[in-house]
């Protein structure tokens, strides 16, 4: 059988990819080594944007039952008083969605396989291991085995992704080497349940303490987390033995209030890939960077790639894009991706200093940036939008599209397919569009939706969308960025803004360009 994509890797980004490939009718083969998922302690937090995406894979419900508001967290100088603060972004949250959630990463595996399961196009091979692959004839050929039976299977594709983690043997059969971003540390990762009340922190906690620096995070339910620092010339494998586990949190909490539930040594990089696409294979996740997690960003990092790539390939392999758009997925998403791996790494640093002098000197420093109010406080506030790629110029241009509720807890995604959008706040700026540009629109296959705060008698075209929004956000973000129409990519970043019909059909053919060849008008 040939596939339009193999997917080679079944963690989080994997199957969000396969997910969203599926949803959009394409036949899709993922290879998984592991017959289970992975039951260690990874990432236990993820920003609303994250939560876009799982819900544009079907996941609303679960997200909401299974995740937990995250509460802010406080850095703690080498005195014990806070020298740092990241909060959530207060209401009204411009997503749809809590800023930042915490989760148990098993349990939202689970989640995405079982919507994947529910694919007529997806078929998923566990207990299989990737051999090999080259392209032939327009094609990738790949070989794989099955472990249990050691049988060869072989397929072929239009496209194979490498979503097989930090050790991606697809990487390293491309012998794409990895530019060094300078971090190399060990860290302990212990999730406990608490089976009895006992007094912890409020907010979670970077100890920036000299001495052994650690992290506290509040996770959904009774679950706590606690990452602790092994100190150079400590051996990582004993560190991580089970009386060590409980000696180390015995300086956070009665022993006699948890239950050690997993634990886990990882060496924790700061690595970005230097190529992200040879020919039709192409990277995304840890096989392709590799973040400390100091900002919980590294699984969002690859969700982020999930869905930046699935609309590109879904218009390449539908026929409506020249290949040569998924050039942008690279473009779009390493310099945001370098961005916040350095973040991440300053944050380390700051959190991980091991010489008392220079933590004391950080922490005059920083709690005088917080005292004089010239830290940022906001912790989505520090994550970038897009800066080059399939975008325009104008100021809005590469950030998130706000997603307003619709009426009876409904957001807005949910009433629109995964396409390019026009939104409006007025009829008559939908009408700005010449026959040449509506035209182009729908070859496209673009959505048009009008957005008012009041529910109307729908008084223009036919195929124009009219929704009233009950919470204001789409009025107040049009207002704030002085525009009647934006158009909105399918990951809903914004492409551009427009305030005349001038500006709206030059948006509209900039845009049939960029993505010139999906433009291939029949």
């Amino acid at each position: 059988m040939t596939y339009d994509a193999v997917i080679v890797g079944y963690g989080p980004v994997g199957a969000t990819t396969a997910a969203l490939l599926g949803k959009a009718g394409l036949r899709v083969a993922v290879i998984e080594q592991e017959t289970g998922i992975y039951d260690k302690p990874r990432a236990i937090t993820f920003d609303h944007e994250i939560m876009r995406v799982f819900q544009a894979c079907g996941l609303s419900e679960h997200m909401r039952e299974c995740t937990a508001p995250h509460p802010g967290t406080h850095y703690l100088g080498v005195d014990g008083k806070v020298i740092k603060i990241f909060d959530p972004l207060p209401p009204p949250h411009p997503l749809g969605w809590m800023p930042t959630g915490t989760f148990v990463q098993p349990q939202l595996e689970a989640a995405l396989r079982a919507r994947v399961g529910q694919s007529e196009t997806v078929y998923v091979f566990l207990g299989h291991q990737l051999i090999d692959f080259k392209e032939r004839n327009g094609e990738v050929e790949v070989r794989a085995r099955e472990l249990a039976t050691n049988e060869a299977r072989a397929l072929s594709a239009r496209y194979l992704l490498g979503c097989d983690g930090a050790n991606s043997f697809v990487r390293k059969r491309l012998d794409i080497p990895y530019e060094d971003l300078a971090f190399d540390e060990w860290w302990m990762v212990v999730d406990v349940l608490l089976h009895k009340p006992v007094e912890l922190p409020g907010k979670c906690i970077q100890y920036c303490w000299p001495q052994r620096p650690a992290t506290y995070v509040i996770g959904p339910g009774n679950l706590r987390r606690w990452e602790i620092k092994v100190l150079p010339g400590e051996d990582p494998a004993a560190f991580g033995n089970r009386d060590n586990v409980v000696k180390q949190l015995a300086r956070f909490v009665d022993s006699a209030a948890i239950e050690v539930w997993r634990s886990a040594v990882y060496r924790f990089h700061a690595l970005l890939a230097e190529r992200w696409q040879s020919g039709r294979v192409l990277l995304l996740g840890d096989a392709v960077h590799q973040t400390p997690p100091f900002l919980g960003q590294g699984m969002c990092a690859g969700i982020r790639d999930a869905a930046n790539l699935a609309w590109k390939l879904a218009l390449v392999l539908q026929g409506q894009a020249d290949e040569r758009l998924l050039a942008s997925y690279e473009v779009e998403r390493k310099p945001h991706v370098r961005t916040l791996v350095s973040l991440a790494k300053q944050f380390g640093e700051i959190i991980g200093e091991l010489d008392p002098v220079v933590a004391r000197a950080r922490d005059a420093t920083l709690r005088g940036q917080l005292e004089r109010g010239e830290a940022e406080t906001v912790r989505q506030r520090v994550i970038p939008g897009l800066t080059g790629g399939v975008i325009d110029n104008g100021p809005a241009a590469g950030t998130l599209f706000v997603q307003p509720c619709i009426g009876d807890n409904r957001l807005l995604d949910d009433a629109l397919h995964d396409r390019f959008l026009i939104a409006t706040m007025s009829e008559k700026a939908q009408g700005w569009l010449s026959p040449h540009a509506l035209d182009t629109w729908r070859r496209i296959g673009g959505e048009r939706a009008v957005i008012t705060r009041t529910r109307r008698e729908a008084d223009g075209a036919r195929d124009v969308l009219r929704f009233a929004e009950t919470d204001g956000l789409f009025d107040a973000w049009m207002n704030r960025h002085g525009c009647a129409a934006v158009i909105v990519r399918p990951d809903r970043y914004v492409y551009g803004t427009a305030n005349d019909a001038a500006e709206l059909n030059g948006l509209v053919f900039r845009l049939a360009e960029q993505i010139k060849g999906a433009c291939r008008w029949t």
